[in-house]
């Protein structure tokens, strides 16, 4: 795990894996962390790192979305007040995911210190503008569904820090459970961007960004992609270009076609 980018109010940690990327946000009263993630080294580091600034703060942790990779590690935070989506929370098939986790790890021969858990969300986000007052700081929720159903946005205020998900990746193309949805959530996420000021998009993967043109081609990447694999046009020369790890996520485009074809 690397520290890939630290400020007052923000670190980045991103893994080996995939590029993935576990914020923490940092107010007076509050630490706001996201999806800590994935090996036990990398856990390990990002636990340190709290215990380290912590002082008298509540540790909340924003749960973005159920892929396994996003929850591998809530064993380890069990004290931390939980956030998530409603889908998120009611998911049915709960023990599938933590399977996933378990494979993963048999897989890699990989043993951790703590308990493999589909975490308990405190409190359950509902509906777009669910706001929670940090006294110095606030974050506003935003249902983001598309990626998967439960995908959940944060922005945190006054800092214009816009937690992302898998969206907005520089490094990924979409990724399409439901292509009405992801398109709506782009749609959203435009509109997030202007109405908030956002001034930092940390996406699930890939390198945050404080550059508001490089958060507004994010996007229009984004929907340009959906766009064209609505109309059947060839993209693989266009990916293998704007994306380094095209060939690792091959199959990814290929099931974003199928599922246009449905």
């Amino acid at each position: 795990m690397m520290l890939q980018f630290e400020n007052d109010q923000l670190a980045v940690f991103q893994s080996v894996l995939y590029e993935t990327t576990s914020a923490v946000v940092k107010t007076k009263r509050a630490l706001i962390l996201t999806d800590p993630t994935w090996l036990p080294n990398e856990i390990a580091e990002i636990k340190a790192y709290i215990q380290s600034i912590i002082g008298e703060r509540k540790l909340y942790i924003v749960y973005t979305h159920s892929d396994y990779d996003h929850i591998i590690a809530a064993g380890a935070f069990l004290n931390a007040t939980t956030i998530a989506s409603e889908a998120f929370a009611n998911r049915t098939d709960k023990k599938e995911v933590l399977k996933q986790i378990h494979q993963f790890d048999a897989q890699y021969y990989i043993e951790r210190d703590y308990p493999i858990i589909y975490p308990d969300i405190d409190i359950v986000i509902k509906e777009d503008g669910h706001t929670i007052d940090l006294g110095d700081a606030a974050c506003t929720f935003y249902l983001a569904p598309g990626h998967t159903e439960d995908c959940l946005f944060t922005v945190v205020e006054p800092y214009g820090i816009l937690l992302a998900g898998d969206y907005l990746s520089n490094v990924e193309f979409p990724f399409i459970e439901d292509y009405a949805s992801y398109s709506s959530t782009l749609q959203k996420a435009s509109e997030i961007i202007s109405d908030k000021n956002i001034q930092t998009a940390v996406p699930g993967h890939g390198q945050k960004t404080n550059d508001s043109a490089e958060i507004q081609h994010r996007i229009e990447q984004s929907v340009q992609y959906l766009g064209d694999l609505k109309k059947g046009l060839d993209q693989e020369a266009k990916l293998r270009k704007d994306y380094p790890f095209y060939e690792g996520m091959k199959e990814l485009h290929e099931a974003n076609k199928k599922l246009i074809g449905k």
